[in-house]
């Protein structure tokens, strides 16, 4: 939520000028909410990228087997994805809540 908060902050001005051409406050909501799930869903793969390189690690060392099943995978896909929803939401709104002319006056 901080990293979409600080992304807010910094693009102000884009939002402003995206809803003095037109933008909806339902578009600029979208737009913030869609980068928090990529952001989170990048960050789930990555952890499941190390998660098969941990279970490959430790199946190379013959004691115990480790696997990483597709439920598995499903699960953490899906959290990372409500993850970026539940923490972008409120950066979104407040994002989609900002009047155009205060965004373009401030520098």
């Amino acid at each position: 939520m901080n990293m979409m908060l600080a992304s807010v902050s910094e693009r102000v001005r884009e939002i402003g000028i995206r809803m003095a051409i037109g933008a909806k406050l339902r578009d600029v909501l979208w737009q913030f909410l869609g980068e928090s799930v990529v952001l989170c869903l990048i960050g789930g793969l990555i952890g499941l990228g190390l998660a098969a390189l941990g279970a490959l690690g430790i199946n190379a060392l013959d004691k115990v087997v480790v696997s990483l099943s597709t439920q598995h995978v499903i699960v953490a896909v899906g959290f990372a994805s409500l993850v970026g929803l539940f923490f972008g939401y409120y950066p979104a709104r407040r994002a989609s809540k900002l009047l155009p002319i205060e965004c373009l006056r401030q520098d």
